[in-house]
Parts: C-alpha cells; sequence; structure tokens
C-alpha cells in the first residue's frame, strides 16, 4: 500500500533499477490492485462513504489530457488520510449527484456544510445530496470575479493604446520625423505602464512598494475607470476580511452594489448581478468563514502526485494510488 506520493521511477533511480519494471511488478504482484473494488469503474467514478464528515469541499480539476473529475473532500482530514470521500469524472449535476448518492442517506444528512465555486453543476448536486447542509460559495471566487474585472477594463485600455500607437508608426513612415512614444517620469510608456500595472490591481494598497505606488499613481491619473474598477474590488474583498456577521455583510453589500452602479462600469455591473443571484450561498461564509481552500490544496497535491509520476499513462492504476494514499 502507497504511503507517500513517490514514484516508482524515482526509486528506480534510487535503487539503481529500471523504474518501469518496478512499477509493472508493484501493479501485477505487490500492489492489492488487481483485487481493488473499485478498480472496474475507477476511471468514470470512486466513492468512499466512511470517510464523509460533516464539513466537505467540493472542487474540479483536470487529471489527464484535460480530462475533467469532480473531486469531493472532507475537510477534517486536512488532506491527508481519508479526505478523499468520491472523485467522478465530468463536471455535469447528474453525474456528480448519482455517484454522491451511493453514500447511504444516513451519512449524507449529516453533513451541515459545504464549500464549492459557482459552478451550477455543484451547487444542483450539493442541494439534492446533502439537503441539511449549508451551501458556502468560496469567498477567493468571488473576489477572482471582480479582479477579472478590473484586468479586463486594464486590457481594454491597452489595446486601445496599441491601436493608438500603430497608427501613429504608420503615419510616421510617410513623413522624415520618426514616431517615439510618450515615455512617463518612471520610465514606462503608455503601453508599458498598462502591462507593468498587472500585479499591483491583484494587490491591496497597503501592500504595494515605492515602485508600485507611483505606477499605481500615473495608471489612476492617466485611466481613472481602472482606479473606479480598482477600488471596487478592494472594497468587496475588505467585507469579506473584516465583517465578522452575515447580518452585517448583508448590508455592506447593499452598499457596495450601490458604489456599483453609480460606478457605472459593466463588467463590474456583470460582477454585481453574479453577487446578487448566489447572496445567501456567499453570505453563509460569515457563518464559520469557511473557504474552498482545502479543496484547492488538495487539487494541487494530485497535480504533484501526478508530476512525481511523469503523467497519467493508466488512469485506473494512477487512481488506485491516489485512493491508497488519500481515501
Amino acid at each position: 500500500m502507497d504511503k507517500y506520493p513517490v514514484s516508482c521511477y524515482h526509486l528506480g533511480e534510487y535503487f539503481q533499477v529500471d523504474g518501469k519494471l518496478l512499477q509493472q511488478q508493484y501493479k501485477e504482484h505487490i500492489s492489492d490492485y488487481k483485487s481493488w473494488e473499485q478498480r472496474e469503474h475507477a476511471s468514470q467514478w470512486m466513492v468512499f462513504p466512511d470517510n464523509t464528515g460533516v464539513r466537505l469541499s467540493i472542487d474540479e480539476t483536470a487529471l489527464s489530457n484535460g480530462e475533467l473529475y469532480t473531486i469531493v473532500t472532507n475537510k477534517a482530514a486536512k488532506g491527508r488520510k481519508k479526505a478523499l470521500v468520491a472523485m467522478i469524472q465530468g463536471t455535469q449535476a447528474n453525474q456528480i449527484t448519482e455517484v454522491l448518492e451511493k453514500i447511504p442517506e444516513r451519512l449524507r444528512n449529516k453533513v451541515e456544510e459545504v464549500t464549492m465555486d459557482m459552478a451550477p453543476s455543484m451547487i444542483s448536486a450539493v442541494r439534492r445530496c446533502f439537503k441539511n447542509a449549508n451551501q458556502v460559495i468560496d469567498r477567493f471566487h468571488v473576489q477572482k470575479l471582480a479582479y477579472d474585472a478590473v484586468q479586463e477594463i486594464r486590457i481594454k485600455y491597452r489595446w486601445l493604446v496599441i491601436e493608438q500607437e500603430s497608427s501613429y508608426y504608420a503615419l510616421a513612415k510617410g513623413s522624415d520625423k520618426p514616431y517615439t512614444p510618450e515615455v512617463l517620469t518612471n520610465g514606462d510608456t503608455h503601453k508599458q505602464l498598462l502591462v507593468r500595472s498587472r500585479y499591483l490591481l491583484f494587490k491591496h494598497h497597503s501592500k504595494w512598494t515605492a515602485a508600485q505606488k507611483q505606477r499605481a499613481e500615473m495608471l489612476f491619473q492617466k485611466y481613472p475607470e481602472v482606479k473606479d474598477a480598482y477600488n471596487l474590488s478592494i472594497k468587496l474583498g475588505d467585507i469579506f476580511k473584516n465583517v465578522k456577521t452575515k447580518e452585517v455583510a448583508l448590508v455592506k453589500l447593499a452598499h457596495w452594489y450601490n458604489e456599483v452602479e453609480a460606478a457605472g462600469i459593466e463588467s463590474f455591473r456583470t460582477v454585481s448581478r453574479s453577487l446578487q443571484t448566489h447572496y445567501l450561498n456567499i453570505t453563509n461564509f460569515f457563518t464559520n468563514r469557511s473557504t474552498n481552500a482545502s479543496a484547492e490544496s488538495f487539487n494541487a497535491k494530485i497535480k504533484a502526485f501526478r508530476a512525481t509520476s511523469r503523467g497519467v499513462r493508466d488512469i485506473n492504476f494512477f487512481l488506485f494510488r491516489l485512493a491508497n494514499i488519500y481515501a
């Protein structure tokens, strides 16, 4: 049985034996793979009812060649033994529901909370299978929507500047005087300013370096819409960071919706509508301040294990090893 996510290739290198042959011997003779009860359907679904806890996470990951799997994990296991509750090929609500219903109803009814992203299929499956659970939409997915809206505006202006510069260069070809882009006081051109501002727009202004503060000041002066969008994203993040109760959060979010309408930024109106659609599940975060970080961490472990195995050649055997480690 696997205890650590170490590949046979690495063991082969360590003991100076053929890694491929070692893996074949382990698969065919040493391990319990041939008698594994979930072997026949592992590539479609695996389920481990005894690992069901009161607080679960659900997320999706790409296992091999972009093939998506939905993974349900038990938060109490902290990414170690008995963390894996179910793994299902695909992301459709009916596929997820059909497998999760293989968990006895008495265990499903004990689940108190499930964290997830905004995927409608996951929301639907959780509603059907865990009827007593609070559905909590991950705050980081909500904030990412706002950050994406800010970046969309930055990219819009970047393309406008590129188009403008291209026009100036084309006009300059027909004259004796070459076109030289304007260089700002920090050494950036307008195009460079918009490119190099990408990362600072993801950060809270309290964490900017001196150079980032200077760049942000220039960016916001020349593109006020970017400043308005950035401030809206920071205010949304501050609600999740500073507010302690669901009731106060609802009031703060209502004020934030009003600010979005006043700003008139269409991408943020889209974010606002999305939040209003899922506001109950979003504000459930303030009950226990639960996030989907454990699911993201588990996905990272799967990807690291896949890397140590040099890819996934035999999906069923890979899942067998994964189940031995985490189920």
